[in-house]
């Protein structure tokens, strides 16, 4: 199915066909945990709660490690400080072990998103000399943020605690506000899509390379993926994501499923705008 959809794509843009680059998946290490999850958790067993369990080889990048944490219950008791600190906004509380239900994150999702300012700041996610990083769920009709605070101790990522905070207001348009609008008005989003779009493709001859063209709005809208409408998610590997910053790039990957979408925005004044389309699903 996928062959006819970008043998479609190809007979609508390849004239304006502009070179090929390498493909590149920067989500390669957390995806192929679904496909296979292999997780040794009597391995992350401790002889009481009071003390740190030992790294498992899930440890090494934290993209590995929070799908792990999210799939399996028995690891979250694990690798939760109890009593666990949960802030809400300036109320402060205590969740204790007998109270935790576990929490399935994203892995309930057909995909889950990553949200940067640069393309540089994809090399985070490979880092393995991290000693911190944040799941976190943007709300974008409460205009709130859901911020899980991850350490690492002694080699072994713990949870310590959770946070709700409203975002900040900006003098510029907000890029949160921006997006909700955009996934929820089509109308509006139309008015924000810079024709024609930079699109990004497997090349249907080689799965090795990507062609680089265009296509107009009426073709985005045939194609585009599902967008979140609600909420997305992120992990925040220490990249800054501020509002003050005039690009945005929102990942999207499947889970198990090879799909693969990345969206690109910038600021044109005051208004924010989507210039680049990329699929590279498989």
């Amino acid at each position: 199915m996928k062959k006819i959809i970008l043998g479609a794509i190809t007979l609508f843009l390849l004239a304006s066909c502009n070179g090929n680059k390498s493909k590149i998946d920067p989500f390669k290490s957390l995806t192929s945990l679904v496909d296979s999850v292999n997780q040794d958790t009597d391995s992350t067993t401790i002889d009481s709660v009071e003390n740190i369990p030992q790294a498992v080889k899930a440890d090494e990048t934290f993209d590995d490690f929070i799908f792990s944490f999210a799939s399996d219950k028995k690891m979250q008791q694990q690798r939760i400080h109890f009593p666990l600190t949960f802030k809400n906004e300036n109320s402060v509380s205590k969740i204790e072990r007998r109270f935790w239900k576990g929490d399935h994150l994203f892995t309930k999702q057909s995909y889950y998103t990553m949200l940067f300012d640069n393309e540089s700041d994809m090399d985070l996610m490979t880092d393995t000399s991290l000693k911190s990083a944040q799941f976190e769920w943007y709300y974008m009709n409460t205009n709130k943020i859901k911020r899980y605070n991850f350490k690492r101790e002694k080699g072994a990522w713990i949870l310590g605690s959770i946070a709700i905070n409203s975002i900040k207001s900006s003098q510029n348009e907000s890029f949160i506000e921006f997006f909700h609008k955009f996934t929820n008005d089509s109308i509006f989003q139309r008015s924000r899509i810079h024709e024609p779009l930079t699109f990004v493709t497997t090349d249907p001859d080689d799965d090795f390379s990507i062609l680089e063209t265009t296509m107009e709005i009426n073709q985005w809208f045939a194609f585009a993926p599902v967008l979140p409408k609600v909420r997305f998610s992120n992990i925040n590997y220490g990249q800054s994501n501020t509002d003050s910053s005039d690009t945005k790039i929102l990942s999207m990957k499947g889970l198990g499923n090879g799909f693969s979408n990345t969206l690109y925005f910038k600021r044109q004044g005051n208004q924010w705008e989507f210039y680049k389309f990329e699929d590279l699903s498989n």
